[in-house]
């Protein structure tokens, strides 16, 4: 049986760039450079130990003003590099601080891409939140995109006091995005289908109507299986790599910040607030799986 679960691991292939998009470096001063940022954009990188005994690169981008932290967990084709102008923009109009990271075996993370490697990074890249920024669970908002939902909802399902969870054009599961099936096989990997009963925060889920990747009925499927449903966002005509093209992304996002904003300060209520204008943003690296 060992040969079926490599065998689906195969077709739901990470995709890390090669070569990758940038590298990291340390001063004279032994403080740790990431290239292309420089230091006015208020980025700080951190190389963080794994369990599994990877290093992983994490970026964390500061807002001045901020009430939240998102831990963002990107796609299976992207790597850190490629998402600044994405990070850069979602920080300034969403009033955030942004925490994303690189898998093991992308960009200038060590070890090799694996689902559960993808575990152990998230857990690090969580620690270091709370131990070098004290960012506090309720404060936090986990945010995972195409195979990013994977770790996203592994952390989300266990931590029980999060402020929230954004799944973007997220999957069901691993074998799910290959073959239409009603159960779920023990082989099978990002078994999201089964962790998303047990978060317990308000979920966002976007998706493209038009995905020709990840179907839209595993985003309606995962918003259906929440426990605190928030108002989805089905992107008419989006595919899989360009929702953060159409004016409604940001704009649905920002309404989303604001109402959980609203929830921190009087619990009980959970009504939505009005939206808020839209920006232009021009969308990330592809996001792609392997269909044979």
């Amino acid at each position: 049986m060992g040969n079926v679960t490599s065998g689906v691991a195969a077709k739901f292939a990470f995709f890390p760039p090669d070569p990758p998009t940038y590298h990291v470096s340390k001063d004279e001063g032994g403080k740790l450079v990431f290239s292309g940022v420089s230091a006015d954009q208020n980025m700080e990188p951190h190389l963080l130990q794994t369990k599994a005994g990877n290093r992983v690169v994490a970026t964390f981008w500061k807002h001045p003003f901020a009430r939240f932290t998102i831990l963002y967990s990107h796609g299976n084709a992207a790597d850190l590099g490629q998402m600044h102008e994405l990070f850069i923009e979602l920080r300034a109009h969403l009033r955030v601080n942004i925490m994303s990271y690189d898998y093991s075996g992308y960009g200038a993370s060590s070890g090799k891409p694996s689902e559960f490697n993808t575990y152990y990074d998230i857990e690090a890249v969580y620690n270091c939140l709370k131990t070098e920024y004290g960012v506090k669970q309720e404060d936090l908002i986990l945010y995972g995109q195409s195979v990013g939902s994977g770790p996203t909802l592994h952390m989300g399902s266990r931590l029980k006091r999060l402020r929230a969870v954004v799944l973007h054009s997220a999957i069901l599961s691993g074998i799910r995005v290959l073959y239409n099936i009603r159960v779920t096989f023990w082989f099978d990997i990002f078994k999201n289908i089964d962790k998303i009963q047990h978060v317990t925060c308000p979920v966002l889920v976007i998706h493209g109507t038009e995905d020709d990747i990840v179907d839209l009925s595993h985003g309606k499927r995962l918003w259906e299986l929440s426990k605190e449903k928030y108002d989805p966002l089905w992107v008419k005509g989006g595919g899989h790599c360009n929702l953060e093209t159409y004016p409604e992304y940001i704009k649905h996002l920002r309404k989303f910040i604001n109402a959980m904003e609203k929830l921190s300060l009087s619990n009980p209520s959970k009504k939505e607030l009005t939206a808020t204008p839209s920006m232009e943003l021009k969308h990330n690296k592809c996001l792609r799986f392997s269909k044979k």
